[in-house]
């Protein structure tokens, strides 16, 4: 037992909340707010760092990110000074940002926290984007429910 108590002291000891992302790191600012190569005028507006390590994992996006530390909740009592949505405002106002893409959740509060972000960042003059919803690759109609479906439908496009 005390190599692992000795390893999680040494994690709790090491591990940073990055000051301009919000990201897990050894180091604050982190990795991604620090490499150059990445696009700044690009921000992705994730729920937690678990979904940041999605798109990383997948290497599909190049440019930052904005952890928000979850969705606004009326269940669970979390409004908008729960999250890091007056941060992200700033980051936008600054300048620099051309386009802001949401990336919450397709749930009742993910849906809630996007629209409520919009309306915050809707007289930034900055774009502002969602995720597209929908049918999944090599997914098969019979099998999806009719929410997705639905969704699926309202926002096809010209092939």
């Amino acid at each position: 037992m005390q190599p692992l108590i000795k390893t999680l002291q040494l994690v709790e000891e090491s591990v940073l909340i990055c000051e301009t992302c919000g990201n897990v790191d050894t180091s604050s600012p982190c990795a991604i707010c620090v490499n150059e190569r990445r696009d700044d005028s690009l921000i992705c507006v994730i729920e937690e760092v678990a979904d940041l390590w999605a798109f990383e994992r997948g290497d599909i996006f190049k440019g930052k990110y904005h952890v928000l530390g979850g969705t606004l909740s009326a269940m669970e009592g979390r409004g908008p000074s729960d999250l890091k949505v007056d941060s992200l405002v700033e980051k936008v106002e600054s300048g620099g940002v051309d386009e802001v893409i949401i990336a919450t959740n397709a749930t009742v509060d993910g849906q809630t926290t996007a629209h409520y972000i919009t309306e915050r960042l809707k007289d930034s003059g900055v774009k502002v984007t969602r995720l597209a919803h929908g049918i999944p690759i090599g997914g098969e109609l019979d099998y999806l429910d009719e929410g997705t479906l639905s969704t699926a439908l309202k926002s096809r496009q010209i092939f």
